[in-house]
């Protein structure tokens, strides 16, 4: 069950993020649920070591590099996909990036930590 929290949460948000700016596509339920696994594998195995290897360039901007790098992140997950995961430039990728992390942290915080509270 911890795993699949995360999971869900980030399938919805890429689909909201898809919903709302055309640059950024899904092919549907299952492109979405394809993408979110993709994503959630590459941000276990790949995220850590480009976090580690860009250290000193994320705390001279503080932080705001970690952006980057989830945006290239995305951008690799749309590559892996093809055609049912498609973002137009990097700029999209960037905001989709921020958009994501933003709606991440809003899910986390009002609804899944109050539902995991009331459990216990």
């Amino acid at each position: 069950m911890g795993c699949l929290v995360p999971f869900l949460v980030n399938m919805v948000t890429l689909m909201v993020v898809a919903g709302f700016f055309p640059g950024f596509e899904l092919d549907g339920l299952g492109a979405a649920f394809t993408a979110a696994l993709l994503l959630s594998i590459i941000n276990m195995l790949i995220r850590p070591l480009l976090v580690i290897l860009t250290l000193p360039i994320t705390v001279v901007t503080l932080g705001f590099f970690v952006f980057i790098i989830n945006a290239a992140l995305l951008m690799l997950t749309s590559e892996l996909m093809g055609d049912l995961f498609q973002i137009s430039s990097f700029g999209m990728a960037l905001l989709a990036a921020v958009l994501i992390a933003l709606l991440n942290v809003l899910i986390n915080n009002f609804i899944v930590e109050p539902l995991r509270k009331s459990r216990s």
